[in-house]
């Protein structure tokens, strides 16, 4: 509440606090706009008169914050004019001085009425946005398993460790974990650690503040401080560099961040779920990652089964991507369709059959066999591709085999490798540079590297 006048303030700050409402009263403009700065509001107060930047300038730059407090104007009767212009910048409602304790405590009541049902609407939104998101399709023994799991360990606040390779749906229990925990009602937060240039890192996970750095024009909060209340999901947490992981095991430990360029501690209150598709024992035992937080992520392990593992839930997973894509009732798996993708063995797991069923949909002439990569070769409409070398042009350094065959996927591989060495060549090692060069996601660039290492 920002008012000059001390006998005012005084009044409407112990009026407000005895019916509950938490007050920070300020004397003029400087020290509302440093209020804001450092502190979130549900509400502003403020006259329109004042030493310093006026009510106005308080209301735009309240206006500016995210999310942004809604705003009371307090006026003179001559200054009605103006009272109705800071309505059109944004203002919720004015009063005009003299007023009535009763006035100003009706109108507060009426936006903490307000706040309370935008509240509301924000979680039935999530919740349902969670409940479709955190459909885990398939009946089979191991998916059986891990919804049991799951419903065992969501209400706790232990941390999670998920494990499985890519693919398999991390995210999808990470969600549905948030989703059947007491925590379902907070912010669910997701950051993939390998999208993250390891420069940005720290600062996008502890946040910032003005000043920092070059360009830190204003503070900034990191993924810990908005999953406040809630829970934080790292994705690919085995990219996260070694100063960063110290870092994150002294969050974990204390429960507190310091964003970068100071300013102080702040208590955070989450449930942290981790996602690896590599050994992260491994790792710590490599030294690649820090053994300490290894075990402190690892308190309760989730090691999701492989497509391969479950593929009796096929066809409901394909009748969920029909769905997903709003041709519920037009496609349908014949016997034969059905035998190819039971025989296939699916190194890309529920995101592969994903692929295949737009495949599928958009080329529903062309036999599943042929869809799927272990069916064989197709060209860009479908048809077969030829497999009579002298209908190719062969490249220089393609070997022929003594049967007149084409080895196709050996020979991708080696210009896979050879433009991967190149680019990194280029980058000095640097995947994000590297990833830059190839016009690539970083994430996607350091999967390439991880198959042709494996």
């Amino acid at each position: 509440m920002v008012e000059d006048e001390r006998m005012t303030r005084v009044s409407l700050t112990g009026t407000l606090r005895k019916e509950g409402h938490e007050v920070i009263p300020c004397p003029d403009g400087h020290t509302a706009l440093t209020a804001l700065a450092t502190e979130a509001f549900d509400l502003v107060i403020t006259d329109l008169n004042l030493p310093g930047p006026d009510g106005l300038e308080i209301l735009k730059q309240a206006r500016s914050r995210h999310p942004a407090p809604q705003v009371i104007i307090m006026t003179a009767y001559a200054s009605t004019e103006t009272a109705v212009e800071a309505l059109r910048m944004g203002a919720r409602d004015y009063v005009t001085k003299p007023f009535q304790t009763a006035e100003i405590l009706t109108r507060v009541g009426n936006i903490a009425q307000l706040l309370e049902i935008e509240q509301e609407n924000r979680q039935l939104k999530a919740r349902i946005a969670g409940d479709q998101k955190d459909v885990i399709i398939g009946n089979s023994p191991p998916m059986d398993q891990l919804r049991n799991t799951i419903d065992t360990i969501a209400p706790g606040e232990y941390n999670i460790l998920i494990q499985g390779p890519s693919g398999t749906g991390k995210e999808l229990v990470a969600r549905a974990v948030h989703n059947h925990s007491n925590r379902s009602d907070g912010p669910f937060m997701a950051v993939n650690c390998s999208a993250i240039p390891d420069t940005l890192m720290e600062s996008e996970l502890f946040g910032y503040r003005k000043g920092a750095f070059t360009g830190a024009d204003r503070d900034h909060e990191g993924y810990f401080a908005r999953a406040d209340g809630g829970s934080l999901f790292l994705d690919e947490v085995d990219d996260l560099p070694l100063a960063v992981q110290v870092k994150l095991l002294r969050v974990i430990q204390e429960r507190e961040i310091e964003p970068v360029g100071g300013g102080g501690t702040q208590k955070v209150d989450f449930r942290l779920i981790a996602a690896t598709k590599k050994d992260l024992k491994s790792l710590a035992e490599s030294g690649d990652f820090r053994e300490d937080l290894y075990y402190r992520l690892n308190v309760i392990p989730l090691v999701l089964p492989t497509l391969a593992q479950r593929k009796e839930d096929i066809p409901a997973l394909v009748e969920n991507f029909v769905a997903m894509h709003g041709k519920q009732g037009e496609f349908h798996l014949d016997e034969e369709s059905y035998r190819a993708m039971m025989a296939y063995d699916w190194p890309g797991n529920v995101r592969e059959l994903s692929n295949v069923v737009e495949r599928m949909l958009a080329m529903p002439d062309i036999p599943v066999s042929q869809l799927v990569d272990g069916g064989g070769s197709t060209v860009a409409d479908g048809r077969p591709a030829p497999t009579d070398p002298e209908t190719l042009s062969v490249p220089r350094d393609l070997t022929v085999q003594p049967d007149g065959s084409l080895d196709y996927r050996k020979y991708m591989q080696e210009c896979e490798e050879r433009l991967l060495r190149w680019a990194l060549d280029q980058a000095d090692g640097n995947i994000s540079n590297a990833a830059k060069t190839l016009g690539l996601p970083r994430s996607t660039l350091r999967s390439i590297i991880d198959r042709n290492q494996g």
